[in-house]
């Protein structure tokens, strides 16, 4: 990994008001980077997405994004720089239907760039009509991740797709996934599908108590030992 990459995340901290969640958290991802985020429950893993996607305010350290600084720009203004995110809590619009939730950021409202999702997912293709609040917490994922990938963003991050995902939907994520990276698309996962992050890391960052633990190549990190982590 060398030069600033296409995302540079710098000692970044943050939280809720005063309250410090995420301190000093730092990466660099390169085109075709999948960096996966792992840790127990409660340590930081979303509001580290959430202070990264504009939600939250950072009260220190920098994001770069292409070279450019994102730090003064809100999270509409970090998703027209194209960084793109499906975050775990509220992943859709209840009261909008799915051809809507679909759509909502579409200018012309055609929908022919999910034709490939809709044959993997044909669930979506099949309820375009239906208020997404009332599909499963699994269909809403799925619809959240399609919304989402489907934006091809330089940077994509995803707050545990595959939360309460059928198995074999949670293959079919992988491949889009996969395919994304081959692309040149960045991607930065939260994930507690150990499986589906072994498959699709490039590097990992294992967060306790708002800080990194562990942090590498994935190639270069034992099972094992992100296993220690994970651990109550």
């Amino acid at each position: 990994m060398s030069g600033d990459g296409i995302l540079r995340i710098d000692n970044v901290s943050g939280g809720y008001g005063r309250m410090t969640i995420v301190r000093d958290i730092s990466a660099v991802l390169q085109r075709g980077d999948c960096l996966c985020i792992l840790g127990r429950n409660g340590v930081g893993k979303s509001t580290l997405l959430k202070i990264l996607a504009g939600h939250l305010p950072s009260q220190q350290g920098d994001l770069f994004l292409n070279g450019r600084s994102l730090n003064s720009l809100s999270a509409d203004q970090r998703f027209r720089e194209g960084l793109s995110c499906a975050m775990q809590e509220r992943p859709v619009f209840d009261n909008l239907s799915v051809r809507d939730n679909l759509t909502l950021m579409l200018p012309t409202g055609n929908l022919a760039i999910y034709r490939p999702y809709f044959d993997a997912f044909p669930v979506l293709e099949q309820r375009l009509a239906q208020n997404a609040g009332t599909l499963s917490g699994g269909e809403r994922k799925i619809l959240s991740f399609v919304r989402t990938m489907a934006e091809a963003a330089d940077v994509t991050m995803l707050d545990e797709p595959s939360e309460g995902v059928q198995p074999e939907n949670i293959e079919k994520m992988k491949s889009f996934i996969l395919r994304r990276k081959a692309e040149g698309g960045c991607i930065v996962v939260v994930e507690q599908h150990l499986h589906l992050a072994e498959a699709i890391a490039d590097r990992f960052l294992v967060m306790d108590n708002g800080r990194t633990v562990l942090q590498g190549p994935a190639a270069d990190i034992e099972r094992d030992t992100i296993l220690q982590h994970l651990e109550p």
